[in-house]
């Protein structure tokens, strides 16, 4: 067992596992320390997949969202995470952040939590696209920037929140195909009022700034007062092989 470690604050993860299977088992990890009180700093981090992966929502039905026949002519592999919300594609271009929050005394309303993470990320995007107009939240989780005729959606959000621990994590598109976004999934069960009905194709767009550009937006949302880069390896594993690498978890629904 791993030595209960921080000091409250927020603290930045340097941490690469190797695959998309290991990202997102290490989410789960920093939240069950935080949720079993082993963790009491805030972390955050960014990552990029280095391969396209479709990600489904934790109780996403995946023909529902899928186009699987689309996803194995283009090679694309389908896993599972733990957090809900709907399908998101992930790869170079597409930057994931994420944020675990240790709440000891019991974990606060969700408009509160959605509040606490995404406006100061908005404040720190609008600065970074600097003329381009404001980045603002739309919906419940999605993050937007002004189009031609109607708000285009940059980032969308989940999270997973359990008695003592928060994960919250998204996607950043900065420089990604949108068009294999279209051809691999389906039109969404469902969908907030602002989308109406537009295909990802003209729903979706980049924010162009650039790997660093958006992960020190991140940064500066969050304010980390230093840098670590233990994880908890054991515990990634261990849910790398009896979730996120196994087929039958994955395709459970």
């Amino acid at each position: 067992m791993r030595q209960r470690h921080g000091s409250g604050d927020i603290v930045w993860l340097d941490a690469e596992p190797d695959t998309v299977e290991g990202q997102l088992a290490l989410d789960e990890a920093l939240l069950e320390e935080a949720h079993e009180g082993i963790a009491s700093e805030t972390v955050v981090r960014t990552w990029m997949a280095r391969e396209t992966v479709v990600v489904v929502g934790s109780s996403s039905r995946i023909e529902e969202e899928v186009d699987l026949e689309a996803c194995s002519r283009a090679g694309v592999r389908v896993v599972r995470r733990p957090s809900g919300g709907l399908t998101v594609v992930l790869g170079p271009g597409c930057l994931t952040w994420s944020v675990v929050e240790p709440h000891p005394a019991g974990t606060p309303p969700l408009d509160r939590i959605h509040s606490r993470m995404l406006d100061p990320l908005c404040a720190a995007l609008t600065r970074a696209t600097a003329g381009r107009g404001p980045v603002t939240r739309r919906g419940t989780s999605d993050l937007v920037i002004p189009g031609p005729e109607s708000d285009l959606k940059v980032s969308g959000n989940a999270l997973r929140v359990r008695r003592h621990g928060v994960l919250y994590h998204g996607t950043l598109l900065d420089d990604f195909d949108i068009g294999l976004i279209e051809r691999i999934l389906l039109h969404p069960p469902r969908e907030p009022d602002y989308r109406a009905g537009r295909t990802h194709g003209t729903f979706l767009a980049n924010l162009r700034l650039g790997h660093d550009a958006l992960s020190a937006a991140v940064r500066e949302a969050f304010a980390p007062a230093c840098c670590r880069s233990d994880w908890p390896r054991d515990r990634v594993a261990r849910l790398v092989t009896e979730r996120y690498a196994n087929p039958d978890w994955t395709r459970r629904l």
